[in-house]
């Protein structure tokens, strides 16, 4: 399976913007799938994840309140709705999986990873 993440653009300080995460090939319904972002110079970091049935999710403290991660079974899509964005979420958001039903907060623990979408905030 191959996943392709989408919808990253330019935003203003304040606003919401959802980014999508695909899975071509296979179905996402075997894997907890999370997401992370990296910002210029700084190291990926984790930002949410979701279990492989959707009734579990983790957040890191900085987007907790503001991001909410889900996911579409049917459709083979996880979202992440980003609302109130703040200059400091800038960066590529990048989706990955984990074979296995519960969700992963470890970039080493994830299986596949897609391609970063580029998200920028303007202040």
């Amino acid at each position: 399976v191959q996943l392709q993440a989408s919808g990253g653009e330019l935003v203003q300080d304040g606003g919401s913007l959802r980014v999508s995460c695909a899975a071509l090939g296979d179905t996402l319904a075997w894997y907890a799938v999370g997401w992370f972002r990296q910002a210029p110079g700084k190291e990926r970091e984790f930002v949410a994840a979701v279990d492989r049935d959707g009734g579990v999710t983790y957040y890191t403290d900085s987007v907790k309140g503001r991001f909410t991660i889900s996911r579409d079974n049917a459709k083979n899509t996880v979202d992440l709705q980003m609302n109130n964005l703040r200059p400091e979420d800038t960066a590529f958001y990048y989706c990955a999986a984990h074979f296995g039903r519960w969700a992963r907060r470890i970039e080493a623990e994830y299986d596949l990873w897609g391609q970063g979408t580029l998200v920028t905030v303007s202040s």
